[in-house]
């Protein structure tokens, strides 16, 4: 009798340790291929997300500017006039990754009530005056005026305005066009369409935040450039003028000539097209 059940009890424990053994590498493998599943989840996200962080939150690393006027802080890329430093000309942060052609720009910025920024892209550096920007614009401004517009920065100055979809025409004698200033009047360029209204200027404005954060987001593809500020879309030009048009260029953020003021900016992601 003792022998029949020591048999057993042997038994017993060959098939519990039996029965583990089996839980244990069938849990290894249940945990190795959610650990693959999860990291192909991860490089599909990322292969269809495709943005790319270009501000590290704690250094201008891959930046370049007058440090009088910026510097990273608490995670924000800061521009900052004060009374003590006051500015003569628009001074940029240009990004010093590249110079991208079709791209889209997501961000996030807070800019107080007396501060003038606005986010440069295909633009050019000036050698007369330092850290300088010539170029496309998506304007901002503290008071909200022009936020969201379609402004070029020492060029053919408004191309759209807030709640405008625009096309600029082609000009008739581009060997002409050494004067811009003869084809400017009221701080807008004159050789434009407006196509359609994407809403009123006000009701636009009452979308974007005053004093707070507020999402950008840009989409420039061929001769279209599109400003979106919190999902809305704000101005849509598309640009038909080759003779002053730009393809590809800097990434830059500007603080403007004026009174004090300040500008954050965080979150700033870029994807190539």
């Amino acid at each position: 009798m003792g022998k029949i059940t020591n048999h057993f009890v042997k038994r017993y424990w060959i098939i519990f340790f039996g029965i583990i053994l089996v839980g244990n590498v069938q849990s290894c493998k249940e945990k190795k291929q959610e650990s693959s599943d999860r990291v192909e989840s991860e490089i599909v996200k990322s292969e269809t997300n495709g943005f790319v962080e270009i501000f590290d939150g704690k250094t201008l690393k891959g930046w370049y500017g007058d440090p009088t006027y910026w510097r990273a802080e608490n995670g924000n890329l800061v521009g900052e006039v004060t009374p003590t430093t006051l500015l003569k000309s628009n001074t940029f942060l240009v990004w010093e990754g590249g110079e991208p052609d079709d791209f889209e720009l997501k961000l996030e910025f807070r800019i107080a009530e007396a501060g003038n920024s606005g986010i440069n892209y295909r633009s050019e550096t000036l050698d007369s005056i330092p850290y300088a920007l010539r170029g496309y614009q998506a304007d901002i401004d503290g008071k909200i005026r022009y936020t969201g517009q379609n402004y070029e920065e020492r060029k053919r100055t408004t191309l759209a305005y807030r709640g405008e979809k625009v096309i600029i025409l082609s000009q008739d004698n581009p060997d002409e066009v050494g004067s811009l200033k003869a084809n400017v009047q009221n701080n807008c360029w004159q050789s434009r369409e407006v196509v359609a209204q994407l809403g009123e200027s006000d009701s636009l404005k009452t979308k974007i935040k005053f004093e707070d954060w507020n999402e950008v987001h840009l989409i420039v593809k061929g001769n279209r450039m599109q400003h979106y500020v919190n999902g809305i879309l704000m101005s849509d030009v598309q640009d038909d003028d080759t003779a002053n048009r730009k393809m590809s260029g800097k990434l830059g953020m500007q603080v403007h000539v004026g009174p004090p003021m300040k500008v954050e900016y965080r979150n700033i992601q870029l994807k190539n097209l």
